[in-house]
This record gives structure tokens, C-alpha cells and sequence, in this order.
């Protein structure tokens, strides 16, 4: 039985993004809306077909699958599929049968079209990869979070001024924030106890309330960047408390503002590059974590931040070799200092280890591999003071086995090609991500030619390279949601690196072994991939949007954990996400599995 207009328009209020329309709109919406009953085993749609348009669970459930049959979704009530993101040239790249008496709301193409032209949420909604996110000006219109200090000082309205004064010079702070039954009610600074105290000679023992500015001007965690500005400069304020509902969330400062804007990679690049210590450089990298929440604060994409953040570790890997020569005096032979793993990549987020290598000119003698040796310990050892630290694996110029001439090296390269063992397929994918950073470049350009020939030629090593691309699964659940983490330190929690962004960056490896492709950035590989025919343009676009949007999640993770004062690392909490969020990852998630068992059943991702 047909549903009734009212019956829609009820559901869809209870389903985003529909919950924020006006009645008229949901009017119209269940006008030109379709009902659709299933039995059980009927098959909604499958694979190749073209869709009417985008299908919403009223009450049953729905399995989707690939095209080789593996289950990417298990859906139920509210849940909705077929949308153009996991369409290939307007071909459905799934299918989907009800696995119980299922009722489903069915949205004509031409309807859900019109939503997303006339009503941003909606549009939003369905642009899952943000790709119209555009970088904002970064103190002007950043968040008010990214700018303010949280859990700052405060104190009661009947401490004494002495002991305020006190606080603020042991704190070396200029103000604090008098709260009482834990509401804000005033805040007194360093020029109120100059001004007030010192200057009307006040006794020591007077209470705060009397001297501090009462009711203070005060914005909310909804506020920008130019509200903040433009109050300190209209009132000719330097404090600025951020309240919710009365009660105190942070305060911003003239200082805060300074520190903000004084915060970018060139300047950290700058000082980096002046350094004449380890120790001095550490104190410069030790800014990253800021730089990041500054960069997501300021609607700059995955691979933009990732690429800043890298250029850094670069800088300082530079910065080392030069300060290792000047120890060591000059390489007794051309040498070139390669770095893989996310530096190679250019994708460094907040958490890295440091993953490297040295490829020494074929005239290299033992005695050379001395000087060698010495040099990449004070470089290894100068990259763990600055943050990097050393790589549980070893994968690091320290290992002799990573530290040998050329010739040694095209050896590496042809044994694992020729044997991909367990060992050759992880130490492949490693290697293939090897980019240069310092020394002679000269040393690294022939052999990387000569790899992807070799490899792309060998189909017993491609074959073992795809295997080893589906070894990280992506977090998909049996029911509608994100499978977690089962137990110990990082429970309910998802691996947004492991299980989110590594397939992906599996993925683009292999398409760049199998077409000869030089670019080792994973978004790079893939654009790549798409000009060269080895991806089709929808399934380029479907990849790069999934992968952008775990990226960003990723990174935004980790920017709200170093806001919070707490280290960066790559569980995500599902539970902290809307369903807004949760439902598009899960979407992006569902494109990488498709791919996978498309890569895996031998049909490449031509569409």
C-alpha cells in the first residue's frame, strides 16, 4: 500500500537533511515522491542500471552489494542509497535487493536536483567531498575555538587583590576571569591592579570585585575571528571572555591574536632553515601542532595542510644534512638522502615517525660507508629530537641495509620484483613511495624509471601487490554503521589511518606501478592515473572524493585533539560525529570497498 502525503511528510522530518525544510517544500516533496514496496529477495536495482533517482528506507532492509557480489551495506530504516556518488557514469556501480517486506521512498533525480539548487543544508549534504571548500582568511573568519584558551583562569569575587596579583605573575597571565555558582561575572586584568589599586593605593586586601570590570563584554563559541577584532577595536578592549549561556568556555587575548597570526609554515620553514642546533630546531617544529589547527580552522583541504606540514620535515631534514657536513666535513662521494612512508608522500598529518634512506654513488668504498654512517645518525638522531621519532621498523638511514650504493640498490629493487615474498611486497611498498631530499638528485632518477618498468611487466609481482593493496579493510558494520574497534586502549573507535586513508593510498600505489606513473602523492597518483586511462574519470572522481573526505575527517580529528590539549592521534570516535557525518563516511567508506573488490576480482576501476 501506497504511502500517504502526510505519512511522507512526517518521515521526512524525522530523516536528514529533509528535517530542515519548510512544510511547503516537504508538501512538495511528497507530491512528486514515489513509493515503492519489495518483497523480500526483490531486487531493487542492480549493477549497470540506470536509477530514477535516490531511494530512502521508510521501514525493511536493504542489502547493497558490488558488482561481484560482496555486501559493501547492510541499510535500514532511514538509510538511503543510490546516490550519484556511487554511480559510474550514470551507471549504478551496485546493487541492491530487500532482504525483508521492505517500503521505500523513492526521490526522482529531477526532485533531489532542485533541493540542492534551491536549499544549501541540502546541498551540503550531498556534497560529500567539499570540494567547494575554500581556504578562508585565516584570522578574520576563523573559528572562535581555534583562537581562544581554553579552561583559562579564574578566581572568586572575594579573593584579595594581592593574592590575584599573585596568580597572574606566577601564571604569567594579564588577566582573570572572577566567576561565581559558575557563571562569569566579571574579569579584572593587569591594568585594573595598576590603574585601581596602585594607583588609588588600595589596600592589598581588597576584594576582586571591587576592582574588576563587571559584566564584561562577552561573545559565544559561535563567534569568528572579526567579531573578536572588531570588539577590541570598538570598545578598545584586550580580553574578550567566551560564554554559553552565562558560564565560561575560553577567553581571547591581544595576545592570543599575535600568536595566531605569527604561526605559518614559511616562518616556521624560516626558522628552521637558521638553525644551528637539533635542539633550537625542536623548539620551532614543536609549533606544528598549532599550524595544524590553524590550517583545518582555516577550510584548507587534506592534501594542502599535508603538503605544508611535509615541507617542514623537509626543511629540517635539509637543515641536519647541512649541519651533519659541517661536523663531518664534505661526503667523500655524491650521496642523496631519500625519504618514504608519509614524508615521501608529502602527506605528513600530526602524528609521524620518520621513515628514510641513503643511496650512495657506485664509487662509494667501506671506508665512505663510515662517514655515511655518522652522518645519518646525526640526522636520525636530529629528526627524533624534532618530533620524528625514530621508526619502530627501522626503516631509517641509521640500518646499514638502508645506507648502500646505487648499484646495491637496483639489486633491492630486482630481487623483490623477481621474489615478492611477504617481506619484498611491504618493502616495495615502501620503497615505491621513495622521494629525494637532499644531495645529488641524479642518483635516484634512472632508477625509478627502471623500477616501474619492471614492475608494471611482471604480472606474478602486480598480482602480489594487489593482494597486498586489500590487506587494510575499510570500518564498514553489518548494520547501517561504522565498524569499530573491539577492545583495549582505542575501544569504540575508528582507525581513520589504517582502515581509512591507507587503502586508499594502497590503491593509488598500485595504479601508478601498473601505468608507470612517477607522481608519489596519493591525490597526485590518482589524477594521474585518470590522464593516463588507467582510471575512469568517474571512478577517479568517486576515489578522490571518498579519500578527501576521510582525509579531512582525519585531520579535523586530530586538529579538535590538539585544541583540546591532547596528543594527535588516528581514532576517531563515531560516536562523537552527527549523522550528517557519520553517514557520508560511511558512504565514502562503501567506495572504497567497491573499488577494492573491483581491483581484487581483476577488473582494474575503468568503469
Amino acid at each position: 500500500m501506497s504511502l500517504t502525503q502526510d505519512q511522507i511528510i512526517r518521515f521526512l522530518r524525522s530523516v536528514h537533511p529533509y528535517d530542515a525544510l519548510p512544510p511547503e517544500v516537504l508538501a512538495d516533496i511528497a507530491v512528486r515522491a514515489e513509493t515503492r514496496i519489495c518483497a523480500a529477495a526483490e531486487a531493487i536495482y542492480r549493477f549497470g542500471e540506470a536509477l530514477p533517482g535516490l531511494f530512502v528506507i521508510h521501514d525493511g532492509s536493504v542489502d547493497v552489494v558490488d558488482e561481484n557480489g560482496a555486501v559493501v551495506s547492510h541499510l535500514g530504516l532511514r538509510n538511503s542509497f543510490g546516490e550519484r556518488g556511487l554511480l559510474r557514469d550514470g551507471k549504478a556501480a551496485t546493487s541492491a535487493t530487500a532482504t525483508a517486506e521492505t517500503t521505500l521512498l523513492m526521490l526522482p533525480a529531477k526532485l533531489i536536483a532542485d533541493l540542492q539548487r534551491d536549499h544549501a543544508g541540502v546541498a551540503r549534504f550531498f556534497n560529500r567531498a567539499r570540494q567547494d571548500r575554500a581556504p578562508r582568511n585565516d584570522l578574520a573568519t576563523s573559528p572562535i575555538e581555534t583562537l581562544m584558551a581554553r579552561d583559562p583562569a579564574t578566581c572568586a569575587p572575594d579573593l584579595p587583590v594581592q593574592h590575584a596579583a599573585r596568580l597572574m605573575r606566577d601564571r604569567r597571565i594579564s588577566s582573570l576571569c572572577v566567576v561565581e555558582d559558575g557563571l562569569l561575572r566579571g574579569i579584572v586584568t593587569i591594568r585594573d591592579l595598576s590603574g585601581k589599586v596602585v594607583g588609588e593605593d588600595l589596600p592589598g586586601t581588597t576584594p576582586v570585585a571591587d576592582v574588576m570590570t563587571a559584566e564584561p563584554l562577552t561573545l559565544p563559541p559561535s563567534a569568528i575571528g572579526s567579531d573578536v577584532l572588531h570588539m577590541m577595536m570598538e570598545h578598545r578592549i584586550g580580553h574578550v571572555p567566551i560564554t554559553e549561556a552565562g558560564r565560561l568556555a575560553g577567553i581571547v587575548t591581544q595576545t592570543d591574536l599575535t600568536r595566531f597570526q605569527a604561526v605559518s609554515s614559511a616562518e616556521l620553514v624560516t626558522a628552521l632553515a637558521r638553525a644551528d642546533t637539533a635542539e633550537e630546531m625542536a623548539t620551532v617544529t614543536a609549533e606544528i601542532p598549532r599550524l595544524l589547527v590553524q590550517l583545518v580552522a582555516g577550510g584548507n583541504r587534506h592534501d594542502v595542510v599535508t603538503r605544508l606540514i611535509t615541507d617542514i620535515a623537509d626543511t629540517a631534514t635539509r637543515r641536519l644534512l647541512a649541519l651533519a657536513e659541517a661536523e663531518l666535513g664534505p661526503p667523500p662521494v655524491p650521496y642523496l638522502w631519500l625519504a618514504c612512508g608519509s614524508q615521501g608522500r608529502q602527506e605528513q598529518a600530526g602524528v609521524s615517525d620518520q621513515d628514510n634512506c641513503l643511496m650512495l654513488d657506485d664509487s662509494a668504498t667501506e671506508a665512505d660507508l663510515v662517514y655515511f654512517a655518522a652522518l645519518a645518525k646525526i640526522v636520525c638522531d636530529g629528526l627524533n629530537t624534532c618530533g620524528y621519532v625514530y621508526c619502530p621498523g627501522e626503516m631509517m638511514a641509521t640500518n646499514p641495509r638502508w645506507c648502500q650504493p646505487v648499484r646495491v640498490w637496483r639489486g633491492y629493487f630486482a630481487g623483490w620484483i623477481a621474489k615478492p615474498n611477504p617481506e619484498a611486497q611491504m618493502l616495495a611498498s615502501v620503497m615505491f613511495d621513495l622521494r629525494p631530499i637532499g644531495g645529488d638528485f641524479d642518483l635516484f632518477r634512472d632508477i625509478q624509471a627502471e623500477t616501474l618498468r619492471a614492475a608494471s611487466a611482471n604480472s606474478i609481482f602486480v598480482a602480489h601487490m594487489v593482494s597486498n593493496a586489500l590487506k587494510h579493510s575499510v570500518p564498514l558494520g553489518l548494520f547501517r554503521g561504522l565498524a569499530t574497534i573491539r577492545s583495549g586502549e582505542h575501544r569504540d573507535t575508528v582507525d581513520m589511518k589504517h582502515n581509512g586513508v591507507v587503502p586508499v593510498v594502497d590503491l593509488g600505489r598500485l595504479h601508478a606501478l601498473r601505468a608507470q606513473l612517477t607522481p608519489v602523492n596519493t591525490r597526485a597518483r590518482l589524477d594521474a592515473a585518470e590522464r593516463s586511462g588507467a582510471l575512469s574519470p568517474s571512478g577517479a572522481r568517486d576515489l578522490r572524493d571518498a579519500y578527501d573526505l576521510i582525509a579531512d575527517s582525519r585531520l579535523e580529528h586530530q586538529a579538535a585533539q590538539v585544541k583540546a590539549g591532547v596528543a594527535p592521534d588516528n581514532f576517531l570516535s563515531p560516536s562523537r560525529l552527527s549523522d550528517f557525518e557519520r553517514s557520508h563516511l560511511r558512504d565514502a567508506f562503501v567506495v572504497i570497498k567497491t573499488m577494492q573488490s573491483a581491483i581484487g576480482h581483476g577488473k582494474g576501476m575503468l568503469g
